[in-house]
């Protein structure tokens, strides 16, 4: 067994190996506080032939055991990937990846189980170390170590791998995986922080990257297995001239075509026509020579960019397409919006529901409800395929998770905005960055639902074109298709005018300096500024009202002590106001009480019983009340649902009262007055103030109170 402790955000990182898990061809496990991972890495033995993709699965899952529990549901064992857990493992292919050898054809998983969690650290970035590692102990020809850390800003400090608890109060929650030398994947969700603090915290968790990459190399040197080599497939010279001479020149024409079906068809013929030039029985050359085809395309991309200093559409690198925008596009929906840039187009809705619609999760963490949704469909015909329609797939996921994450923190809190929120984006076309049009089409019809957001958001995507040789590079702003299919970078960048709310960056070079950070950072700035104005010229702030489609939610707060009353025993009581209005009614534990429905004088109706359910009695006001109890030193009269006072025998009549009975009848109805509230919410009542004040007669006091400042309050 070998392992290696040292800290990391002042506390002890180890990483060990050898000890579990000794036939997978690499393993590690990953600790930090008591979470524990264990992750491994095994390679199929032989080549999988006729394929053109890197063969690579990644799968992480957390087993209800590390924290604790047993599962829900009725088979109490672990089913499907949850959320969290499909977008770990996003998390961690997505900068392995490119981290494996042209040419490796070896069918590749990786597999991380959580072990143990102490309810403080998550395990996704131990997953990810932990998976660098295996594959760095491993036979499998992984290129360079890499290493993930956690970064909070906590009271205005930078903070590495911040506990559960330091992230609640966490203004970044940012996830960043680097090498030795440079970054290689961002995941971050923030409220609104600069440009220049995102920089900051990049560099604080790249030093620590450093560190654990240290560590990692040096326990590879020791143990790590002799690695397998990629055979990338030969291209006899003489077919490359002559693919080259044949096809380099009109695919070059075809792909500076501006419009994406045109171009797309254009180039489909230009290959065509060269594969008709190759005899059909020679399959190896006209499989090699679409080999060439597809390099040549990335090449001639490259070439325009690098070369002549212009992009394929004719764009300058920092130019935003056109943007059209449309709000209020469906008649029923609660809100609704198109967003359209180039030839990307998203068409968003809002749906607004009660407390009874959010989503109940379990994690390691706990359970937890979700009131903001958001949702991403990417159907086949937005890129002309023919496609069978299924769930989502792990890109859906991962799409509407980086939406959702830029637009939640611009969401009001539930105590102002008591409504579940679920939003949808349905992708109609795509020419690249569809889940930044889903974030702009987003804002857009939330504002249009009526949800006072606190500023609108709108997203970017960036792009690299870099020669790793010499350095060269251009950053592009708002990529298409072909510039993030075969460009260097993928850097999406969402907030609103004050900072940034959302960032998540994939690279397929071996890593990129802070310096292109910085440049990129400050050009989706400008890109970012440019769409929130385009979207505000459409609407500029959220409607005053929710549509007349959407439930009518109305907010009142009751003491706290007066819940069980609203409730009643069994629920008995909620249930008939509920059953007497037709609303629904959600009351939360600090006393809050959500009505909602559809018409309001119903929620108007449930709220005056609830308001009656749980008044209180105060000083010197007059109640209508009924006889509840009589005995001889006087009556117990309820001028409240559930609250009754005593009205002493002494203050039932202006004369001396022998006994009771002679002056009140049981269920009697009488005006008494409240005299007295003891510390302990006795109550004393008086029906003899009322009749001094009415004139001294005790029949003036029968009927009415006798002043218009003392009307009764009735009972229902």
């Amino acid at each position: 067994m070998y392992k290696r402790e040292f800290t990391i955000g002042g506390k002890t990182l180890s990483i060990e190996t050898g000890k579990l898990a000794k036939q997978a061809d690499g393993s590690a496990i990953v600790r930090y506080g008591d979470t524990v991972v264990i992750v491994t890495a095994c390679c199929a033995n032989t080549e999988r032939e006729g394929i053109d993709f890197l063969p690579l699965t990644v799968d992480y899952r957390e087993y209800a055991y590390a924290s604790g529990r047993i599962p829900g549901g009725f088979f109490k064992r672990e089913a499907r990937p949850s959320e969290k857990e499909t977008l770990t493992s996003r998390v961690i292919d997505r900068p392995i990846r490119p981290l494996l050898p042209a040419g490796w054809r070896r069918e590749t998983q990786v597999i991380a189980f959580v072990l143990s969690s102490d309810g403080e650290h998550d395990a996704d970035v131990l997953a990810l170390t932990g998976a660098s590692a295996a594959l760095s102990f491993s036979r499998i020809p992984f290129q360079k170590t890499i290493a993930a850390v956690r970064v909070g800003l906590v009271n205005d400090e930078i903070v590495i791998n911040p506990t559960y608890a330091q992230r609640a109060e966490s203004r970044l929650d940012l996830v960043v995986a680097g090498s030795r030398d440079a970054l290689v994947m961002v995941e971050a969700g923030s409220l609104e922080v600069s440009e220049e603090q995102i920089v900051q915290a990049l560099e604080a968790g790249h030093e620590a990257i450093r560190q654990i990459v240290e560590q990692i190399d040096a326990m590879a040197g020791e143990i790590a297995k002799p690695k397998l080599a990629a055979t990338p497939e030969s291209i006899a010279a003489d077919v490359q001239q002559e693919v080259e001479s044949q096809a380099l020149e009109p695919l070059t024409e075809a792909m500076r075509i501006k419009g994406k079906i045109e171009n797309y068809e254009q180039v489909d013929r230009v290959q065509a026509d060269l594969l008709a030039s190759i005899p059909e029985e020679d399959k190896d050359k006209r499989a090699a020579a679409k080999r060439i085809f597809k390099a040549l395309s990335e090449q001639v991309l490259r070439t325009e960019i690098l070369e002549r200093n212009t992009r394929l559409d004719g764009r300058a690198f920092d130019e935003i397409r056109p943007i059209w925008t449309e709000v209020g596009t469906l008649p029923r929906t609660h809100g609704s919006a198109v967003f359209t840039r180039g030839e990307t187009q998203a068409l968003v809705t809002v749906t607004l529901g009660t407390a009874d619609d959010q989503q109940k999760i379990e994690s390691l963490a706990g359970e937890s409800y979700r009131r903001f949704m958001l949702h991403y469909n990417f159907p086949p015909f937005s890129v002309g395929e023919v496609k069978f329609l299924r769930g989502p797939g792990r890109r859906e996921i991962g799409h509407g998770a980086l939406a959702e994450r830029a637009l939640s923190p611009t969401v009001p809190d539930e105590d102002k905005f008591p409504y579940t929120i679920r939003v949808v984006s349905d992708i109609l076309e795509s020419n690249g960055s569809s889940s930044m049009a889903t974030v702009c089409g987003a804002s857009l019809s939330l504002m249009d639902a009526g949800v006072p957001l606190k500023s609108p958001v709108a997203g970017v995507a960036m792009g690299l074109i870099m020669d790793e040789s010499t350095g060269r590079h251009a950053i592009l702003s708002d990529i298409a298709g072909a510039e993030d299919h075969y460009g260097d970078m993928d850097f999406k960048v969402a907030g609103t005018v004050d900072g940034i709310t959302a960032l998540q960056m994939d690279i397929k070079v071996t890593g990129i300096t802070m310096d292109i950070m910085r440049k990129a950072l400050e050009q989706a700035r400008a890109g970012r500024l440019h769409i929130l104005q385009k979207m505000t010229e459409t609407i500029g702030a959220p409607r005053e009202d929710v549509s007349t489609f959407a439930p009518r939610i109305v907010t009142i707060r009751i003491p706290v002590d007066k819940i069980r009353d609203v409730i009643g025993p069994g629920g008995k009581m909620i249930r008939s106001i509920i059953d007497r209005t037709g609303v629904k009614i959600d009351v939360e534990d600090d006393g809050r009480v959500n009505v909602a429905s559809v018409d309001e004088t119903s929620a108007q109706k449930a709220i005056d019983i609830i308001q009656e359910l749980t008044a209180s009695p105060e000083l010197h006001k007059t109640y209508l009340g009924k006889v509840q109890r009589i005995t001889d030193f006087g009556a117990f009269v309820e001028i409240m649902p559930n609250i009754d006072g005593l009205l002493h025998v002494s203050e039932i009549a202006l004369h001396r009262v022998k006994d009771v009975r002679d002056e009140l009848k049981d269920g009697e109805q009488i005006l008494v007055k409240v005299i007295n509230i003891d510390p302990s919410g006795k109550v004393r009542l008086s029906r003899k103030a009322l009749l001094q004040e009415a004139g001294g007669s005790d029949g003036a006091a029968a009927g009415a109170p006798g002043k218009q400042d003392r009307q009764p309050v009735k009972r229902s």
